[in-house]
């Protein structure tokens, strides 16, 4: 049997499409809607009377309610709304739930267990700049090792200032990586 669904406060009454969420009681759960319906507001209020079952059935060690989203902003706001009606239920903010984005799950995950993507037990995850750095790294190797491999793309203009060419190409081949690796993802 399903606990009543939290209200915010007295003035909150939730759209029948909003009930339905706030009445959901397991498995799985995908929603759709557009900006400004009150997603991240109702999905937050459930995640909290989800949490206050967890906790009043005692499972809050060996059970948590995960809320994936996409975006790092979108987890601060999940975290806050969650917390507050968390705390307005006298349960302590931060625990019983998890809000993750998509790629901090994914990386949880793979920091839990390694071996199951074929990763050593000591893989190292690199940031935006090191990940830059290799890039440039490598372009620069490639271009030292087949210094013809871009010349049909040469502007005849530029043949007069080598720097200039240099510059350009190690530029236009990171642009190029860039994409195919954006493009890979």
């Amino acid at each position: 049997m399903s606990s009543p669904a939290p209200q915010p406060s007295p003035t909150f009454v939730p759209r029948p499409a909003q009930q339905a969420i706030l009445e959901y009681i397991g498995g799985y759960m995908g929603i759709s809607a557009v900006p400004g319906s009150g997603k991240t507001f109702t999905l937050s209020l459930l995640a909290a009377k989800l949490v206050e079952q967890l906790a009043s059935s005692e499972r809050l060690d060996e059970r948590e309610v995960l809320v994936v989203t996409f975006t790092n902003s979108a987890v601060a706001n999940f975290r806050a709304r969650i917390g507050n009606f968390v705390r307005s239920r006298g349960l302590l903010a931060g625990v019983g739930y998890r809000v993750r984005t998509l790629h901090g799950l994914a990386h949880d995950i793979v920091r839990e267990r390694p071996g199951l993507v074929g990763l050593a037990e000591d893989f190292d995850i690199i940031d935006d700049s090191t990940a830059k750095e290799i890039k440039r790294d490598a372009v620069i190797s490639y271009l030292r090792g087949h210094p013809d491999a871009l010349a049909p793309y040469i502007k005849p203009e530029f043949i007069a200032n080598p720097r200039r060419i240099e510059r350009a190409l190690i530029e236009d081949s990171i642009d190029i990586a860039n994409t195919v690796i954006r493009v890979a993802k």
